[in-house]
């Protein structure tokens, strides 16, 4: 029998994920209680004590960060506000500037110091669980994606590729990334990986939100795991499928701390050249063998899914 902690975790994430990808409707008590094969009675408080937050206040919440990242890609306001269930734009401009203390506009403006305050804080997320498994790198040999020119000038290499869909089972970590990121695979999903024959399977690291727009604590990142069609895995790990398409991808390879740099350069120089712009699916790390990488440095491709401009 399933641990009952597991199956509640299961059922709150159907709702938290049924709510992202609902924005723009209605979303009503009595709905989400019958997703959650909750009573609908007893959902309001089952949320509020599982989230820390009532249902109305995740849902203003998460429309409004939503927001915040569509109009950092470039979204016009009154756009941004329709796909994430305002009826105007006034009132989006004014529950918008009530949240986060400036304009729809004005934010839009400020994105890419925002970005390259969001990206330092991924300088250690999935990548810092590799040191559990061995001795830590000095770091001096890696391998980062980019060639030398005769100049001493850093080129990035991106290929744009079509990705399948992946199957996978992921566990969901609510928290503050860094450090606790990497003792949650440590802890938590590679003794699970090796213990369900999955130590070579293909992993993915997914963090889902921006902490300079999400509070610390209600940040949401996603462990996942490729799994083989018919696999259930039960415990406190669900199912789903990770969208493929398209996507810019460069291949990274060296310790931990060493990623963020690439991470903001691919954001902040390549991607404004090259004539594309991110779409809605998540980016993430894909790794291949994880749970196989013990000198402390580790190799994974940064995919970042892109449409035209």
């Amino acid at each position: 029998m399933n641990d009952p902690r597991s199956e509640y975790e299961r059922r709150m994430n159907r709702v938290l994920d049924h709510i992202d990808r609902n924005l723009d409707a209605q979303l009503d008590l009595p709905a989400l209680a019958d997703i959650a094969n909750f009573s609908r009675y007893h959902f309001h408080r089952i949320f509020a004590g599982w989230m820390g937050e009532t249902v109305g206040d995740y849902v203003r919440r998460r429309r409004l960060e939503v927001a915040a990242h569509k109009l950092a890609a470039g979204g016009t306001v009154l756009e941004v506000a329709l796909s994430t269930g305002f009826g105007s734009g006034e009132a989006f401009a004014r529950a918008f500037k009530l949240r986060f203390g400036s304009t729809p506009t004005e934010w839009r403006n400020s994105t890419p110091e925002r970005t390259a305050a969001f990206l330092a804080a991924q300088n250690s997320n999935l990548n810092q669980a590799n040191s559990k498994y061995g001795q830590a790198g000095d770091g001096t040999n890696g391998e980062h994606g980019f060639s030398n020119n005769p100049f001493g000038e850093m080129i990035m290499e991106v290929n744009i590729i079509d990705m399948p869909p992946a199957r996978i089972a992921y566990r969901r970590h609510i928290g503050p990334y860094g450090p606790a990121v990497g003792q949650f695979w440590a802890q938590s999903v590679m003794p699970w990986m090796l213990g369900h024959g999955l130590g070579e399977a293909v992993c993915y690291g997914i963090g889902h939100d921006d902490p300079s727009v999400t509070p610390a604590d209600k940040c949401r990142y996603d462990a996942c795991v490729e799994i083989p069609a018919g696999f259930e895995p039960g415990g406190q790990f669900s199912v789903a499928n990770l969208p493929g398409g398209r996507y810019a991808v460069t291949r990274y390879n060296g310790p931990p701390r060493d990623i963020g740099p690439v991470w903001n350069r691919l954001m902040k120089e390549w991607l404004p050249s090259s004539g594309l712009q991110c779409d809605e699916r998540p980016c993430f790390e894909r790794y291949e063998s994880l749970a196989t990488q013990t000198d402390g440095s580790f190799t994974c491709e940064i995919c970042i899914p892109v449409k035209a401009l």
